[in-house]
């Protein structure tokens, strides 16, 4: 632990509401026992960076408050300085569903904000990419190895010759086959591989390459009425390995022809789909990153572009606080829908929303999901929330939707993508190398410390916040016009650079057969 010197970083902590009886040190490394505050409050035990100590005395059984919401109970008497960690707080229940107030608090809509737009690829639906993609849809994870066989030599032989075409990506998976198909959860898979087929980065030029003796056959996998290019490795005409892979090349080069001219031209910031996700949260998420995205996102609603945010268990606990921003009834009833699938979802497993927090979240100084989903649902702003969409469904709407997804950060990332978003806002307090080969995206630090220590994955330090080099508003205006920068492609994230990428992962709630 780095020794503290008072004179050049004096204790430090951040109080977020006038009811909270709690606050975090900021200082990096965490303050030891008799550190003193400036308000003269001492602390009685070291406190790692992040982690909440007592303000005043809370007694047994008294509620303890954080973001001015009750994060739990006190299981034993604290004293003001005291150490406030996790085994001294007992979890309260999750809000009760059927008594959430509903669009009882729509906030008006916000100004327009306008002439801000971004340099994207405008397909002939009308949808814009931020990248120009040839993306291969496969059918069942028998062809994994084949596709990786072929894309390998695609982009060494073929892509080379089609310079306006960013990257060449297989769309595989683990689904496909040894699945119940017909089963009604299954349409998550499903629709999941349709709308990721679509999505706008990959300009429309749909190619899927299946197996042939598959469940879910290689035409299911493209919406109606959508221009594709399908072919089966069991086909009769193909004679081993090396026709099955010429095939593949052809058929990809006829569409690398095609997407190689496309060019970017200007286009409103109303054209933009934006997906935000944490990972690796800790208790900083929502005192700098979130909210500074959060920020962002109010302006990107009031440009008209479409933002959704996610991640089913990491809303739960402060669904109240959402259903009231509800934009109508019916959109906050579709909230407490997709709530009530997953809780009933984790019942049939034998879990709880409890078991989402992760040994980095409460290090971080996350001491259950209570406090995690208070912090978590600051990325959506202060807007009303206009839609909601299933897992996997595609966006038909602008403003600011709840995407329904897990928490899981690769199966939010597939879900998202197959809603349509062209990037995404993650952000980090523990630090991940996440991306996503289909979509850049741009990764934001809740800590200084962090974004030195990573000064090379990280895209964005939301930690100046804390230390008041910036405020939240100065932050929000700075990650929004970043975020039209890596739109338009003037600046490419980290994880784009350095070419680190995650598998997409679907989500599949129906039994395997």
């Amino acid at each position: 632990m780095s020794q503290l010197d008072p004179a050049k970083d004096p204790p430090r902590y951040i109080k977020l509401h006038e009811r909270d009886n709690v606050a975090i040190v900021v200082n990096d490394f965490g303050l030891p026992a008799g550190s003193t505050f400036a308000n003269g409050l001492s602390l009685r035990a070291y406190v790692p960076q992040g982690h909440k100590t007592a303000l005043v005395a809370i007694g047994e059984g008294e509620p303890i408050r954080r973001y001015g919401e009750i994060i739990g109970y006190a299981r034993a008497a604290i004293l003001p300085g005291d150490w406030v960690e996790e085994s001294l707080i007992d979890m309260p229940g999750a809000p009760d569903l059927a008594a959430v107030e509903i669009a009882t608090a729509t906030p008006a809509p916000a100004p327009a904000l306008e002439g801000y737009s971004f340099e994207g690829y405008r397909n002939r639906d009308g949808s814009v990419g931020t990248k120009n993609i040839l993306a291969i849809s496969t059918s069942v994870q028998c062809v994994k190895g084949t596709m990786e066989f072929a894309v390998k030599r695609i982009k060494a032989e073929l892509l080379p010759k089609y310079p306006h075409v960013d990257d060449v990506v297989a769309i595989t998976h683990a689904y496909g086959c040894g699945v119940a198909i017909t089963a009604p959860d299954a349409v998550v898979p499903i629709r999941t591989l349709q709308n990721l087929a679509t999505n706008p980065n990959f300009g429309g030029q749909v190619m899927v390459v299946g197996l042939g003796c598959e469940k879910l056959s290689a035409d299911r996998l493209v919406p109606e009425g959508v221009d594709k290019a399908v072919m089966r490795m069991q086909d009769d005409d193909l004679e081993g390995f090396g026709a099955i892979v010429e095939r593949i090349m052809s058929m990809a080069e006829a569409r690398l022809a095609v997407l190689d001219q496309r060019r970017r031209e200007t286009c409103p910031a109303a054209d933009l789909v934006i997906g935000l996700q944490c990972g690796g949260s800790d208790a900083f998420s929502g005192v700098t990153a979130n909210p500074a995205v959060g920020f962002a996102t109010d302006l990107l609603v009031r440009a008209g572009a479409t933002v959704m945010f996610s991640e089913v268990t990491e809303v739960r606990d402060a669904i109240n606080l959402l259903t009231r921003r509800a934009a109508t009834p019916e959109v906050g009833h579709e909230l407490v829908r997709e709530m009530e699938w997953y809780d009933a979802y984790l019942k049939r497993g034998g879990a709880d929303r409890s078991a989402n927090t992760t040994p980095g979240n409460k290090k971080g100084g996350l001491a259950n999901i209570v406090e995690k989903s208070l912090g978590s649902i600051v990325k959506s702003g202060s807007g009303a929330i206009s839609g909601v969409l299933a897992p996997g469904e595609k966006a038909r709407q602008k403003g600011l939707l709840f995407a329904a997804t897990p928490a899981s950060d690769f199966i939010c990332g597939t879900l998202q993508l197959a809603s349509g978003i062209t990037m995404q806002v993650f952000t980090t307090g523990r630090g991940t190398p996440y991306g996503l080969a289909a979509a850049p995206v741009i990764k934001v630090s809740t800590r200084s410390e962090l974004a030195r220590r990573w000064k090379d994955l990280i895209d964005f330090d939301a930690g100046r916040i804390a230390t008041g080099e910036q405020t939240i508003e100065e932050a929000g205006w700075e990650l929004f016009r970043l975020i039209l920068d890596v739109a338009s492609g003037r600046v490419q994230p980290w994880a784009d650079r350095w070419g680190i990428h995650n598998d997409l992962t679907l989500f599949n709630p129906a039994p395997v057969t």
